[in-house]
């Protein structure tokens, strides 16, 4: 699933529209991902508006327009952001064209429709943008509401820990294995464990991944270089980058996880 830097780099493969008027909405009628877009209504908010910003948070996208309509993309596992040129028949994933006057056109693609798209129409921001917990690169991210949320799910392992949006809004599973490794904590480290120096430590390391995913991932696409776990963890068989050792692989909490034994230790929380 697209994780805080993947969704900044597709969130502006539609920028280049911004300013630009909408002169047509094409929805496909039967995509699940299309459900909260009744087309009649999202016809009359879009048509005619111009695209005035697009903002990201977490992992999701809004589309702002004159006239104070917003639409809400979320990616889920497959969907993706696409240009199309002006006239340009959508492809069969292409459940959302927006047409627009001097191009481009733009189309939300969603293979298996994992994917959902909203629409606001009403006065103010939409409850389910204002809603999202602050970005971990902003200063509402606090430590000691770190240390809250932590000490509140005490007996669940950090790793899984990571993935609550509620807290860590846009760490999905990659970033989250990136965090604990260059931290130095063991994925089945529990939450409740973690002492104040720890709590820092995760933080900054929190921060310094999404920093570094959005400079790298964020901007263009661009492979991240082989200093990271991410280059190491997809194999079994993979070694650390930094220690050289095995990594080694487990399930938790329904995700797989990718860790180095020799770098991460059980009780390195306790601090």
């Amino acid at each position: 699933m697209p994780e805080l830097a993947e969704v900044e780099y597709f969130r502006k493969r539609w920028d280049r529209a911004v300013g630009r008027v909408v002169t047509a909405v094409e929805i496909h009628p039967r995509a699940r991902c299309c459900a909260d877009l009744p087309p009649a209504a999202t016809r009359r908010a879009l048509v005619g508006a111009r695209l005035l910003r697009s903002e990201a948070a977490a992992k999701q996208m809004a589309f702002v327009f004159s006239g104070g309509a917003w639409l809400g993309v979320h990616l889920g596992m497959t969907g993706s952001l696409a240009e199309l040129r002006p006239g340009e028949t959508p492809g069969r994933h292409d459940h959302l064209v927006l047409r627009f006057r001097g191009g481009p056109d733009v189309a939300f693609r969603d293979p298996r429709m994992f994917g959902r798209l909203r629409l606001h129409a009403g006065p103010g921001e939409p409850a389910w943008w204002t809603g999202i917990a602050p970005a971990i690169l902003s200063p509402a991210f606090r430590a000691s509401d770190m240390a809250d949320f932590l000490r509140r799910r005490a007996r669940s392992p950090i790793k899984a820990v990571l993935l609550m949006q509620e807290r860590f809004p846009g760490i999905g599973n990659w970033m989250a294995d990136e965090v604990l490794w260059r931290a130095g904590f063991h994925p089945k480290a529990k939450a409740g464990a973690f002492g104040p120096l720890a709590v820092r430590r995760l933080r900054a390391t929190l921060r310094e991944v999404c920093r570094d995913a959005l400079r790298v991932i964020g901007k263009d696409w661009s492979d991240p270089p082989d200093s990271w776990l991410f280059n190491h963890r997809w194999d079994k068989g993979g070694r650390c980058p930094r220690t050289r050792g095995p990594l080694s692989h487990v399930t938790i909490g329904g995700r797989t996880t990718c860790w180095s034994p020799r770098r991460q230790v059980l009780g390195a929380e306790r601090r």
